[in-house]
C-alpha cells in the first residue's frame, strides 16, 4: 500500500524560501507520476507542478521559475523547492503518486491522482 507523508511546511515573509518534502513508501509501479497541490482557504485545489519518472517536470504558470520540483529517487522522496514566495501562495500543499502516462501527469490535473498524502501548511506573509 503506497503512502504518502509531506514535511517542510511552515511561515515565512514575502521573498523568503521554503522546501517541502515527501516521502513515498510502498510504491512498487514502473511508470508513474508525482505531483504537488495546493489549496488556498475558498479556492479548489490546484496543480503546482508535477514530474513523471520517464519525463521532465510541468509547472503551473504561477510558479515557474519560482519553484523547482525534484526527486530522490534512491530514497523515494519528492521534494518541492520554493523561492521568491508571495502571499498567494498560501495554503495547504499536498503530495500525490498515480500510475500514469507522461500525458496526464503534464496536465496538472488532481483528478488523474487517487493517492494523497495528508498535507502540509504554508503560510506566506507580505
Amino acid at each position: 500500500q503506497v503512502q504518502l507523508s509531506e514535511s517542510g511546511g511552515g511561515s515565512v515573509q514575502a521573498g523568503g524560501s521554503l522546501t517541502l518534502s515527501c516521502a513515498a513508501s510502498g510504491v512498487t509501479y514502473g511508470a508513474y507520476c508525482m505531483g504537488w497541490f495546493r489549496q488556498a482557504p475558498g479556492k479548489k485545489r490546484e496543480g503546482v507542478a508535477t514530474i513523471h519518472n520517464t519525463g521532465a517536470p510541468t509547472y503551473a504558470d504561477s510558479v515557474k521559475g519560482r519553484f523547482t520540483i525534484s526527486k530522490d529517487n534512491a530514497k523515494n522522496i519528492l521534494y518541492l523547492q520554493m523561492n521568491s514566495l508571495k502571499p498567494e501562495d498560501t495554503g495547504t500543499y499536498y503530495c500525490a503518486i498515480e500510475p500514469t502516462t507522461i500525458m496526464m501527469c503534464r496536465s496538472l490535473r488532481q483528478q488523474a491522482f487517487g493517492r494523497w498524502g495528508q498535507g502540509t501548511q504554508v503560510t506566506v506573509s507580505s
